[in-house]
């Protein structure tokens, strides 16, 4: 922090990945189905209905804990099971907790893109890309990342197969199909796979089986649900209660809808990363923040637990890196998603810098560099992890500053508390402190005492933040 006369200029430089989904009903095996394009959602900054259907239980290990995507595929010259595991003393040393593998299985041939295939066209669930290795690889990797405290989980696709999965032979019922009996791509862009038939009751059994299959045999702590919201929602009750009997495990659902939680452990914030975006590109503001706050207040139960990221595998390959999404303040609003009521997500190479976008059929190499953002991302998954009031249950209140260009919210439990403010502009702003943020503190970006002194004018650059904790006296009897 620097001091001049009247004035102290706070610089704290202290970023995060989903899918943006629509929703679509399925249909019967013989009626085609007519899915709304992914970039098309009329609903994405609507906000959810509220259900008061939550009776997930969390295994414990979840609390406090932060994800990390591996797109396997472009991790390294090998990308191979074998050679990853060499990376989990690093990733053990980020902070991060939870290991998300994009989808391990073999890729589908037939309508193949690119030249190594999309890893979301999967054409057996019960086996290994051979890309990668194999099962003993991946139970080795797996083995060894839970010695070091690390929990794996998978990507699952559910909503579609690649066109030569091995059930197309022996189950066509398992599919949807049109009027002449063929089998149907979920989207009209979606041409290397075809939509699966949730009114068949063997279907959902055997998609089960195929999810225990992970559990039981190769101790697999969860999975990252593909497209969940275009699911059925009554499957993944049914699927939740039969895997809860093998393991506590962690369901994330790649989709927002409330309803997904009846099933899940967490949902993505997409309609999150999509405000921040348009904060940076002038077509929102602080009002917006707050009432995307207010909505999920009102949407979701308190035991419905986000994801929070500013990059990951769509984003990059389809759309913006952080870089071209937040610009300069990429690094503040990673930090935002560090102290936020959920998980915060780093997508593979985001600590590195990693400026390119990735392809999603070929290979494409990370470009790791000398890891120019791994000290700033360990620093924000420690603050995470072990700060108490940043656990689930610790409150969240948004405060006003009076100034539409800075953002405010207090962390609390019991007599901890975690402030985070930041300017969303790119503009100078000034605030004469309040009360509220007077007093001593701990400046979270190197762990000394800070003191605020109420009525000081304080002077935030553009897209600077901080972040402060304190120690509160709890109230006597």
């Amino acid at each position: 922090m620097k001091s001049f006369t009247g004035k102290i200029i706070i610089a704290l430089q202290i970023a995060l990945a989903s899918s943006v989904v629509a929703q679509a009903p399925k249909q019967n095996a013989k009626a085609p189905i007519n899915k709304a394009p992914i970039s098309k959602n009329p609903n994405l900054q609507k906000a959810p209905t509220k259900t008061d259907l939550n009776s997930i239980k969390h295994p414990e290990w979840i609390l406090n804990s932060s994800i990390y995507e591996v797109n396997l595929r472009q991790f390294g010259k090998e990308s191979s099971f074998k050679s990853f595991q060499k990376e989990l003393p690093r990733l053990k040393k980020l902070g991060v907790n939870i290991l998300c593998f994009m989808p391990i299985q073999p890729i589908g041939k037939q309508d193949r893109k690119g030249t190594l295939g999309n890893c979301y066209a999967v054409q057996n669930y019960k086996e290994i890309n051979p890309e990668f290795g194999t099962l003993d690889d991946f139970k080795l990797l797996v083995g060894e990342a839970h010695k070091l405290g690390l929990k794996v989980i998978i990507d699952w696709v559910a909503n579609h197969t690649s066109p030569d999965h091995v059930w197309t032979k022996k189950h066509s019922d398992y599919y949807v199909k049109d009027s002449k009996g063929k089998f149907v791509h979920p989207m009209a862009d979606y041409t290397d796979v075809i939509d699966l038939n949730y009114d068949n009751k063997d279907l959902r059994n055997e998609m089960i089986e195929s999810m225990k299959f992970w559990i039981t045999n190769y101790d697999v702590d969860g999975f990252r649900s593909n497209l969940a919201e275009l699911v059925p929602t009554d499957f993944w009750v049914q699927c939740r209660k039969q895997l809860d009997a093998v393991k506590p495990f962690f369901m994330l659902a790649d989709g927002e809808k409330p309803a997904l939680h009846q099933a899940f452990d967490m949902t993505y914030a997409t309609n999150f990363y999509q405000t921040i975006k348009e904060i940076i590109n002038g077509d929102k503001k602080r009002s917006d923040l707050v009432n995307y706050f207010k909505n999920q207040k009102s949407a979701y139960s308190a035991n419905d637990l986000k994801l929070y990221f500013t990059s990951n595998h769509l984003e990059n390959s389809g759309n913006k890196n952080e870089f071209e999404a937040f610009g300069n303040a990429h690094k503040a609003f990673a930090a935002m998603t560090a102290v936020l009521p959920g998980m915060p997500m780093i997508y593979g190479g985001q600590e590195a810098a990693q400026r390119k976008h990735l392809k999603p059929y070929d290979k494409d190499l990370i470009e790791w560099g000398d890891y120019e953002y791994a000290s700033f991302y360990a620093q924000m998954m420690k603050l995470h992890h072990q700060s108490r009031s940043l656990l689930p249950q610790s409150t969240f209140e948004i405060m006003d500053l009076q100034n539409e260009n800075l953002f405010a919210f207090k962390r609390s439990y019991k007599n901890e508390e975690t402030i985070f403010v930041m300017n969303i502009s790119t503009s100078l702003e000034r605030l004469i402190l309040p009360q509220s943020l007077s007093g001593t503190f701990t400046d979270c970006s190197n762990s000394n005492n800070l003191t605020l002194n109420q009525n000081t004018e304080l002077v935030f650059e553009p897209y600077q933040y901080f972040i402060l904790q304190r120690e509160k006296s709890l109230p006597t009897k």
